[in-house]
């Protein structure tokens, strides 16, 4: 790829990207990033208004710039392991997630007796499928926790590393995540030498990432001591750090995956690894106590179920930061089928993740700068987790979003700083548009200078004076004849229109095709311009409805399209 910049006459950039047919088989997200990793930072950068995609000489795509800001928190890194159900299932709960998952990493690389790569369950057209949705199949190695196969792995590291690469090749796989467990600090060496060889020989657009054993004590001996950290993150492109089991099955009950015991594991990782490379893997299931149970694992749905079938009463530990649900299977009652058998009637205590206990675990994602979240695994989450999993990893905690046309866009321009929610945990997109809103995120998208005019309702302690002067200076928004500015009304569609058209200085002046915008309107000129540019758009049955109210996530909608024009 190549890139340079070409000046317009009103001294605007256009930046023209050359690129290869093979580059272009890219998706638009690895392009951005692409570009990115090669285009000039410079203060250029702020002119630019349309990027131009050029294939042996002919312009193929002409693109706004705001399509290619710079990566950065909403580009968070999100993978899940795919691990239960047949092929079509681990389809559809990948498909569950909503576009929210950039990998998966699916259980396709086993090792043999003998410490050599053994291909089962591949399943090409599930490859298949995730490409055609863009997203990446990275599956990973696994002993099963079988320690003699993985010494034997890591003895023979060398020749495990050229049947990956070459599985990786022959099965159009997007690389490798290196999950060896249960080996001990012996190993510590041949664990990082078979790393470097992979990433030797494994293209470098591919992944080699390595899954490790969290390790909030900072120890070096034993299963936690396999993993050298430093040396490990210098060769891949991230480590995934194992931030659950805590309390594991055979051993005392407890919380998978306390909060206190993540930050730690998140803490060590920074003493030896950068943030960049680091991606914090999460349970999505819980652990049974009680009867003949010690721990064993249950699928969040699986907790789900019982809670509407069995007596239970759930509290929230806040000191481990998680759920505690105390079920109770009545005599005469058949109990839920766990591990091959009928839980008998009596109490049982059971640790788990729930909306609360996720969220708090992925706001450590954007507190600590990591390069994204993982989990185990797909499939056993509850219904909802994917409504909220993407806004929570990429810092947005707005409960009120999750299922509204505009999520999106709300994320762009809160993101951006353009607008703010009304709480940290509500947009409320539904909520009408004030004029002191619009006039702060008018002074916020064009960075206007200070003003100096006075409304007898705008005192100088009120949250919105300064934005109010500013757009009042700059013509952008004016007050009324009485000397008001009426900062809580609310703004009309017609009003909407007439502030943008001063942002971009509309000059259309033809009709506005709306049924119910007269000719005489007093807004038809700004309302037929603006629709011509696509900033705003009437409904199906033909009106424009002027002077309907404009919401919150209206607003942010109508934002995003003009910052393009701005």
């Amino acid at each position: 790829m190549q890139t340079y910049y070409r000046k317009n006459r009103d001294g605007s950039l256009d930046i023209i990207i050359y690129i290869t047919t093979e580059e272009m088989a890219l998706d638009f997200n690895a392009l951005k990033k692409l570009f990115w990793s090669g285009a000039e930072s410079t203060d250029r950068i702020a002119l630019v208004r349309k990027v131009k995609i050029v294939i042996a000489g002919t312009l193929i795509l002409s693109i706004p710039f705001s399509f290619f800001a710079k990566v950065g928190a909403s580009d968070r890194y999100a993978m899940s392991y795919v691990y239960f159900g047949t092929g079509e299932a681990q389809v559809e709960s990948v498909e569950g997630a909503k576009d929210t998952l950039s990998v998966v990493s699916p259980s396709y690389f086993n090792l043999d007796t003998d410490g050599h790569l053994s291909v089962e369950n591949l399943s090409e057209n599930f490859i298949s499928r995730m490409h055609a949705s863009g997203v990446r199949v990275v599956p990973f190695l696994s002993n099963h926790w079988d320690r003699v196969k993985g010494e034997k792995a890591l003895e023979n590291g060398k020749d495990l590393a050229r049947e990956i690469a070459d599985a990786i090749k022959n099965y159009n796989l997007d690389g490798v995540n290196v999950d060896i467990e249960n080996v001990t600090h012996t190993h510590r060496d041949a664990y990082t030498a078979f790393v470097k060889e992979l990433r030797l020989l494994v293209p470098v657009t591919k992944e080699v990432s390595v899954a490790v054993a969290a390790n909030p004590w900072g120890s070096d001996v034993g299963w936690a001591g396999s993993y050298d950290y430093a040396a490990l993150s210098s060769l891949c492109d991230h480590l995934f750090i194992m931030a659950y089991d805590e309390h594991y099955q055979g051993g005392a009950p407890g919380a998978v995956a306390s909060l206190s015991f993540v930050e730690k594991s998140i803490q060590y990782a920074l003493k030896k690894a950068p943030a960049e490379k680091i991606v914090l893997g999460i349970p999505f299931y819980g652990r049974i106590w009680g009867g003949h149970l010690s721990g064993y694992g249950v699928s969040l749905q699986k907790i789900e179920e019982y809670a509407k079938t069995y007596q239970n009463i759930v509290e929230y530990d806040s000191a481990n930061g998680c759920p505690v649900m105390h079920m109770t299977v009545k005599k005469g009652q058949t109990g839920p089928k766990i591990a091959g058998k009928h839980l008998s009637p009596g109490t049982y205590t059971i640790y788990y993740e729930n909306a609360d206990s996720l969220k708090a675990k992925l706001s450590l994602v954007s507190k600590y700068n990591l390069k994204g979240a993982g989990n185990w695994s797909a499939g056993q989450e509850t219904g909802d987790v994917w409504e909220y999993y993407q806004l929570w990893l990429n810092g947005q905690y707005f409960s009120d979003i999750s299922n509204h046309f505009a999520k999106d866009e709300i994320l762009q321009i809160t993101e951006d700083g353009i607008m703010k929610g009304k709480s940290e945990t509500l947009f409320e997109p539904s909520a009408p548009l004030t004029r002191a809103e619009a006039a702060v995120i008018s002074a916020r998208l064009l960075d206007l200078p200070k003003g100096n005019a006075s409304f007898q309702d705008v005192p100088n302690t009120h949250w919105a004076y300064e934005a109010i002067l500013k757009v009042e200076k700059a013509g952008i928004m004016i007050g009324y004849p009485d000397g008001t500015f009426r900062p809580g009304e609310t703004v009309s569609r017609a009003e909407m229109t007439k502030l943008l058209s001063r942002m971009v200085e509309t000059t259309y002046s033809g009709e506005s095709g709306f049924d119910d915008v007269a000719h005489d309107h007093w807004a038809k000129e700004e309302i037929a311009a603006l629709a011509k540019m696509g900033i705003l758009t009437g409904y199906p049955d033909g009106t424009f409805r002027p002077q309907q109210k404009i919401n919150r996530g209206e607003a942010a909608v109508i934002l995003n399209r003009i910052r393009d024009y701005l």
